[in-house]
């Protein structure tokens, strides 16, 4: 499932390519027929993303909220667009791009009032700047639930995936199964700094990196990282393999039906080492 900072990228996609000037809406699956009849012709104002929800805004018409779930793929690509297939859920154009958007998890037209409910059951995103992560550490510092957890929970934190969940874990010692009332406070301010910090490089460069320079291949004579999500991570889908800092095998388990990565010597069982990676 795409992280925020994917989702936040494809907002200011769109923002870039259709805001401003009327678009072609239609949706040749028939799925979102009723609604692109009523949005086609109109002029896209507005684009938000909060944490994997992603929004198009058409005035006074509504929005259109997307979640892309697990199997969701959105595409942009340059006029004139090819035929589209049945597969298409919905199709903007207009004279120099398009996008078409597939297999999503939610694609409706929404009004405001809709939008901001959906806001208000969000946590916090570190992308939006609007939140200083306040929020969030209220419900994670009396929380008996672990911290590897609440960092996927989308009603503490939106936006935080798998990937961003190990490698912050990682990058500051921390175990993923401590406790959220076991974090200090100045460990949960690192950690939303961090995550502020590695969440807009990855809207920058499009991809999930959070190696620090004097880890990556080039800086250690190692060689570098083949996987399809592209970036250079700690232990994030390195089950069985060395860790980059101290050469223990990195571990892995089930946690929430999502596949957890650690190092038990980089992020000890206890408090905090205070950042190992």
């Amino acid at each position: 499932m795409p992280e925020g900072h994917t989702i936040r990228r494809l907002a200011d996609d769109h923002s870039e390519r259709f805001t401003g000037a009327p678009v072609r809406v239609s949706s040749p699956q028939g799925k979102f027929s009723d609604s692109a009849a009523l949005l086609d012709g109109h002029t896209l104002t507005a684009t938000d993303a909060h944490g994997k929800h992603l929004f198009l805004g058409f005035g006074d018409t509504g929005w259109v909220h997307i979640h892309l779930g697990l199997f969701g793929k959105l595409g942009f690509g340059a006029a004139p667009p090819p035929p589209p297939t049945d597969t298409v859920r919905l199709r903007l154009a207009n004279a120099g791009h398009y996008a078409d958007l597939r297999g999503p998890t939610t694609c409706a037209l929404i009004t405001e009032p809709e939008k901001r409910a959906i806001h208000e059951r969000l946590g916090p995103d570190p992308l939006r700047g609007d939140e200083d992560g306040e929020r969030a550490w209220l419900r994670i510092s009396r929380s008996r639930t672990t911290i590897a957890a609440l960092l996927m929970d989308q009603k503490v934190i939106a936006g935080v995936g798998n990937v961003y969940r190990a490698e912050v874990l990682f990058r500051h010692g921390i175990d993923p199964y401590r406790t959220g009332r076991d974090l200090t406070r100045a460990e949960w301010d690192t950690l939303w700094a961090d995550l502020v910090e590695l969440m807009r490089e990855g809207v920058r460069n499009n991809r999930i990196d959070t190696v620090r320079p004097e880890h990556l291949p080039e800086a250690m004579g190692r060689p570098p990282r083949k996987d399809d999500h592209g970036g250079e991570v700690y232990v994030y889908r390195r089950a069985n393999l060395p860790c980059h800092i101290c050469g223990t095998e990195i571990r892995t388990a089930d946690l929430v039906s999502r596949n957890l990565f650690w190092c038990p010597r980089c992020q000890p069982t206890g408090p905090s080492g205070g950042g190992k990676g």
